[in-house]
C-alpha cells in the first residue's frame, strides 16, 4: 500500500510541534506571508503545507491539529487539485525527456504572481504550494524574491525545501521558517505498518533503521528492494580496506540493470560512509567503523562521498552504464 500524494494525505504523525506553531498562527490573526518549511526528505513537510492550506480555506482550528474531514468538501477539492484559491507549483514533467525537469523556472514562478494578485475566489485566504523550493533555478529565485518583497493581502506562500541551503539568504530571511524533524522510532513503526502491512516486522524495522526517520525514504528504500541492497553494501563495507575484484562484479552483476536498485546500492553506500566517518569523529565508533575509516584520513573520506555522489548523478543523468558504475564506486572505496 503506497501513501496518498501530500495534498490527499489525512495522516501526519510526528510533526505535532510544526502543526500547533501553524494552528496558533491562524488564531492569532497574525499570519506571516511566507512560510519556509525545511527538513529532511520524507518526513511530511509537503503534506503539512496541504494539510495547512485546508485549514485556511476551512477556518482556524479550536486546538492545535489542523485536520479536516476526508469527507468535507474542501478537502476532496485540494485533493483532486480544484480548489480554486490554492496553487501548487513544482518541476514540471518534460514531455520530450519523458521525465521530470531538474528545475523549477522563470515561467513558474509568474504564474504565482499572478495567481497571488486575484482576488480570492471564495473570499478567504489565496495559498501556494511551492514543493521543492530548492529546485529554483537563479531567475526563477530572483522572480520569487520579488514575490517576496510586496506579499499581496490575505495569501500565503508556503515553501516546501528540503534543502534550505540552496535557497537565496534573501528569501530565506523573508520567511518564518518551520523545520520538521526526523520521525520518531514510534511514528515510524505506525506510519511503515500502515503502508507496509505484507512486510515483515523485522523488515520494517530494518527499512526503519535504514532510513533514519524518513517514512519516504523507508518506501523508497521498499520498493528498491532496500533490505536485500543493503545486504550487499554491508558486504563492500565488511571487504574493505580491500575489494576484491570478483565481489565487485559479483554486486555489479545483481545491480547493474535495475535502476531502482542501483540508486538504493548508491545511497546506501554514501550513508554507510557517512555514518563511520561521522562517529569516528565523534569518538563514538564500533570496531568496524573504525576499521573501515581507519584505512585512510577523515578528510580523504570527505572526497570519497563526493566522488561517489558525483558517480551516481552522472550516471543517471547520462544513462551510463550502471555496471560499470558499481564497479568504479567500488574501486573507490578501495582507494583504487
Amino acid at each position: 500500500m503506497s501513501p496518498p500524494d501530500p495534498r490527499a494525505n489525512p495522516l501526519l504523525l510526528g510533526q505535532d510541534a510544526a502543526e500547533a506553531t501553524l494552528a496558533e498562527a491562524m488564531r492569532s490573526g497574525r499570519m506571516h506571508h511566507a512560510w519556509l518549511l525545511t527538513g529532511p526528505h520524507g518526513v511530511g513537510k509537503a503534506t503539512l503545507a496541504f494539510r495547512f492550506a485546508r485549514r485556511l480555506f476551512a477556518g482556524a482550528p479550536v486546538g492545535a491539529s489542523l485536520a479536516i474531514d476526508e469527507r468535507d468538501k474542501i478537502f476532496r477539492r485540494v485533493a483532486a487539485g480544484s480548489h480554486a484559491d490554492l496553487l501548487t507549483v513544482e518541476r514540471e514533467w518534460d514531455a520530450k525527456k519523458k521525465k521530470l525537469r531538474g528545475e523549477i523556472v522563470v515561467d513558474d514562478v509568474r504564474r504565482i504572481a499572478e495567481f497571488l494578485h486575484l482576488t480570492p475566489a471564495e473570499g478567504g485566504w489565496r495559498v501556494v504550494v511551492l514543493d521543492g523550493a530548492e529546485d529554483l533555478n537563479r531567475s526563477a529565485a530572483n522572480a520569487l524574491l520579488k514575490v517576496l518583497e510586496e506579499p499581496p493581502p490575505r495569501a500565503v506562500l508556503l515553501l516546501v525545501c528540503s534543502a534550505a541551503g540552496r535557497l537565496l539568504p534573501t528569501i530565506r530571511s523573508r520567511c518564518r521558517r518551520l523545520r520538521l524533524p526526523a520521525l520518531g522510532e514510534d511514528a515510524m513503526s505506525e506510519l511503515l505498518a500502515r503502508y507496509l502491512p505484507e512486510t515483515a516486522e523485522e523488515e520494517r524495522g530494518r527499512l526503519a533503521t535504514m532510513a533514519e526517520g524518513s517514512i519516504g525514504r523507508a518506501l523508497a528504500l521498499a520498493e528498491g528492494g532496500g533490505v536485500a541492497v543493503a545486504d550487499l553494501v554491508g558486504k563492500v563495507l565488511d571487504a574493505l580496506p580491500d575489494v576484491s575484484a570478483a565481489r565487485a562484479h559479483e554486486v555489479a552483476d545483481v545491480l547493474g540493470r535495475d535502476e531502482e536498485a542501483f540508486s538504493t546500492f548508491m545511497e546506501l553506500l554514501r550513508a554507510g560512509v557517512a555514518a563511520s566517518v561521522r562517529e569516528v569523529a565523534r569518538g563514538r565508533a564500533d570496531p568496524d567503523q573504525a576499521r573501515l575509516v581507519g584505512t585512510r584520513p577523515l578528510a580523504a573520506w570527505v572526497d570519497v562521498w563526493h566522488a561517489l555522489s558525483h558517480l551516481q548523478y552522472e550516471t543517471e543523468a547520462f544513462h551510463l552504464d550502471k555496471r560499470q558504475a558499481i564497479l568504479a564506486g567500488c574501486a573507490l572505496l578501495a582507494g583504487r
